[in-house]
């Protein structure tokens, strides 16, 4: 028998619709049972591809006698934290504040109304390691509730008044040197030996990684690269990165990258796939673009959907366990590789008998950068391996498609076509762009998340501002003005329906329901923060268009934080790149011609082959986009025009020349 998830479209909430667990979905059906029955509310958040959000639910939630505790006690609700990311942090927050800690599956225990009194993570089914047994948990819960709610109810007042969203202590400015600062600040968190940020276990934070490359490409800082290319460096070798499969794995759970938790993250590998891109273009190396491409044909081959859209995660697990899909023995290299392969293949993986991984395998990690004939004997031996791994249990998919993760994969596809010239990424980009247009946007409002043909609730601030950032990205990329049309509809959105008092909130005013807080989010975790990215996306609207107001909503965002830049740059880095945008040496760069031209295509071209962060591109039909207002050809040639702060140099028609004006620009 199923209960009220089977009826749902998110496969983390379908995976649990065969619980004996009563399991509501998050909505007001559920908390008006609470009400009425004077029950309190067991909120469970956690995602598809979340290991010990399958351990826990393996334990407890597919017990009978837990479910039969459960369903006495209480009214749950089970929640798929991709889908509802506002439930997600308001609730989040608030285990944060009663325990120090905070991690997936997340268990809440609420009054009727929704103030949370009492939370944690995961809770093992018997008392373990110092974490009190489940049952234990859930009668404590629902005791404190019934016998103590004097208690109950002054903490859940203390509660709200704590979630309640508060501007920065202190009022600050930025400047150019506010985001250097910042950038100082990460190379000195940086491990210089392994890469990453602090110790295990290490994240990637490719928006803070990005944000030190683009700072590199201003100021030319040795220092600066050198840190962001050791952990990009490391990743690509280490065990967070599929050295068969390709793609990169959520984290690594040491300090080498050695041991990742393995489900894949469509958010992580969209960006990492624009980092590596950004690095090579600064460096010229070729593995660094082999690291782009590599992880650009892994999101197509695993994640693309015939919809055109792309899947939310791999899981971690597979039915052979954590991992089991990944790893390697001795043994298996030798059955699949012969003796001489395997044996080669054993030292540049570093597969040994006792392993680094449970049952002694081995997550493979390139032991040494691999030289050039290294590389081209790995070649073939990676595609046996992958084609033997092929007939592995596969871990499973989750298919859902989320607005602001897609629109992260576009900009990605859509850059990595333009930069190294690859037709099929370009396609994939305006392909998956048209679906997500067709899909999820609704009478114009963008909604959060589709599956099955069908989009659900209304979209966040990431959602909306992610996909108008994209859209201009597709638009510089191939000059159809329909992509700068609806990235500027949505950025006149973004205030009117998510700003309130000069401030930016995760929800939009017209969404279906109000949470007990209105949640808003200005770090970058792990996607980066929507007020951040609608700040860049209007700082680009004010490069194409010279219009001040945008540049000035931009600012409204950006100036708060200048303090809290500096003090925390890992959270703020997609903050502090919007900050260059409005204060920096921005660069407007326009291309009057015939789009279908070939001399049009070869200026383009010249634009997107170096790494220019704070500029914007304007190409296509003449008069499409306002920065091309008063911009002509040139005795007849298709003219680039390079423009600092709207002051332009004299427009030029050959490649070579503006290829070294921009790099003058560059440089100085």
């Amino acid at each position: 028998m199923t209960n009220r998830l089977a009826a749902e479209t998110s496969p983390y909430l379908r995976q649990h619709a065969d619980n004996p667990v009563d399991w509501y979905p998050w909505g007001e059906e559920a908390f008006a049972v609470a009400r009425r029955e004077q029950r309190p509310v067991l909120l469970s958040v956690g995602y598809s591809a979340c290991h010990w959000c399958h351990v826990m639910a393996h334990e407890s939630f597919e017990d009978e006698p837990t479910a039969a505790l459960m369903n006495r006690l209480f009214v749950n609700v089970k929640v798929d934290r991709e889908e509802r990311p506002d439930v997600d942090s308001v609730y989040m927050q608030a285990v944060q504040g009663m325990t120090g800690h905070g991690g997936w599956p997340m268990t809440v225990f609420l009054t009727p109304d929704g103030t949370p009194y009492f939370g944690g993570t995961y809770f093992p089914p018997e008392e373990r390691h110092g974490m009190p047994g489940f049952p234990r948990v859930l009668a404590a819960a629902a005791d404190a509730f019934h016998n103590r709610r004097e208690d109950i109810e002054a903490s859940a007042h203390r509660m709200r008044d704590a979630l309640a969203p508060r501007s920065p202590a202190t009022a600050g400015d930025v400047s150019v040197e506010t985001v250097d600062s910042a950038v100082r600040g990460l190379v000195a968190q940086t491990d210089m030996r392994h890469g990453g940020f602090g110790g295990a276990p290490k994240f990637p934070h490719p928006v803070a990684l990005d944000l030190m490359l683009c700072r590199y490409a201003a100021h030319r800082e040795p220092r600066v690269l050198e840190a962001a290319l050791v952990t990009l460096d490391a990743m690509a070798r280490g065990g967070m990165n599929d050295q068969v499969g390709d793609g990169f794995h959520r984290y690594s759970v040491d300090a080498t990258w050695s041991v990742p938790h393995f489900e894949k993250m469509l958010y992580d590998n969209a960006q990492l796939a624009t980092v590596y891109l950004h690095a090579f273009q600064l460096t010229g190396r070729g593995d660094l673009r082999d690291t782009c491409e590599q992880t650009l044909d892994y999101m197509a081959r695993e994640l693309l959907l015939p919809s055109g859209g792309f899947a939310a995660s791999q899981d971690a697990d597979s039915p052979g366990g954590e991992g089991a899909h990944f790893v390697w023995t001795p043994q298996q290299l030798r059955e699949v590789l012969g003796d001489d392969d395997a044996a080669l293949a054993s030292r540049v993986f570093g597969v040994t008998d006792d392993g680094n991984f449970e049952g002694g395998a081995t997550v493979l990690s390139l032991v040494q950068p691999p030289d050039d004939q290294v590389r081209q004997w790995l070649a073939p031996l990676r595609a046996r391996m992958l084609e033997s791994r092929a007939q592995r249990p596969a871990p499973s998919r989750d298919d859902k498609v989320i607005t602001a993760w897609n629109a992260l994969a576009v900009t990605a596809f859509a850059e990595a076509g333009a930069v190294l010239g690859r037709d099929d990424y370009a396609l994939i980009a305006r392909q998956s762009m048209q679906f997500l247009m067709d899909a999820l946007l609704v009478d114009d409002v963008v909604m959060r998340s589709w599956r099955e043909g069908q989009a659900r609730t209304i979209g966040f601030l990431e959602d909306t501002a992610l996909l108008a950032s994209a859209l201009l990205t597709v638009y510089e990329a191939n000059g159809e003005p329909r992509f700068f049309d609806m990235a500027h509809e949505l950025c006149e959105q973004i205030p009117r329906r998510y700003r309130d008092a000069g401030e930016y909130f995760d929800t939009a005013s017209d969404a279906a329901e109000t949470l007990i807080v209105r949640p808003r989010t200005i770090d970058d975790n792990p996607v980066p923060a929507g007020q951040s990215i609608a700040a860049q996306a209007f700082a680009r609207l004010y490069g194409f268009t010279g219009e001040q107001r945008w540049l000035d909503l931009a600012m409204e965002i950006v100036r708060p934080y200048g303090p809290l830049m500096r003090r925390a740059p890992l959270g703020l880095a997609s903050l502090a790149d919007a900050a260059v945008r409005c204060v920096g040496d921005t660069r407007q760069i326009a291309v009057a011609g015939d789009p279908a031209a070939q001399a049009t295509a070869e200026l383009v071209d010249a634009v997107w082959q170096q790494l220019l962060p704070s500029r914007v591109l304007a190409w296509g039909p003449a008069g499409s986009v306002p920065l091309l207002d008063g911009k002509d050809m040139v005795g007849g040639a298709p003219a680039a025009y390079v423009c600092e702060r709207f002051s332009c140099r004299a427009p030029v028609t050959e490649r070579d020349a503006l290829v070294a004006m921009l790099a003058a620009v560059s440089a100085g």
